[in-house]
């Protein structure tokens, strides 16, 4: 029976998770048994540009925290080398950049191994699939983009109509 200063330790390091997993829109579990040390670090300097924390996690105190977060659903993928990538601010961050390292590094390299989104586990076929989606600024630029567009046409056709019937179109001469 481990002594109790390292009992309380691990208490903490529980709540801790807990309270991150609570905390965030989502999350992805990760095996990275085949990464370099250079790979990781490259890894960890983008997930951190997107605002997203992630460590290199203990299974059994994962569990625990994953129960007590009401996501027992993943406590099945818990075996092998586990690190988390949770994010509190895009959901989508942790998935799209934990999904293109996996893809450059390849299989049985670094491997996802489940997720969750708004308090529910997805599938890795979820996963894959908001992975593919882009961030939420190129998201919003995009409908931005789509609503000036009607406008920006508007604009080129009252252009192009006073040109056509007389002079270029210029702010009028004060006298």
């Amino acid at each position: 029976m481990p002594n109790a200063k390292v009992l309380s330790e691990k208490k903490a390091i529980v709540a801790a998770l807990e309270e991150q997993l609570k905390n965030a829109s989502s999350g992805v579990l990760v095996d990275y048994k085949g990464i370099t040390v250079a790979e990781d670090t490259a890894l960890r300097a983008e997930l951190r540009q997107n605002d997203v924390q992630y460590a290199v996690v203990k299974n059994t105190l994962v569990r625990f925290a994953l129960d007590d977060a009401g996501l027992k659903e993943l406590d099945g993928v818990l075996s092998g080398t586990t690190s988390l990538a949770t994010s509190a601010g895009d959901p989508i961050a942790p998935m799209r950049v934990v999904n293109k390292y996996a893809k450059q590094l390849g299989e049985g390299k670094f491997n996802i191994k489940g997720g969750f989104m708004d308090g529910k586990v997805i599938s890795l076929e979820e996963i894959m699939a908001l992975a593919e989606l882009p961030s939420k600024d190129v998201l919003q630029a995009q409908a931005l983009g789509m609503m000036l567009a009607p406008i920006t046409s508007l604009a080129i056709v009252l252009k192009a109509i006073a040109e056509k019937d007389g002079e270029p179109a210029q702010a009028p001469a004060a006298e």
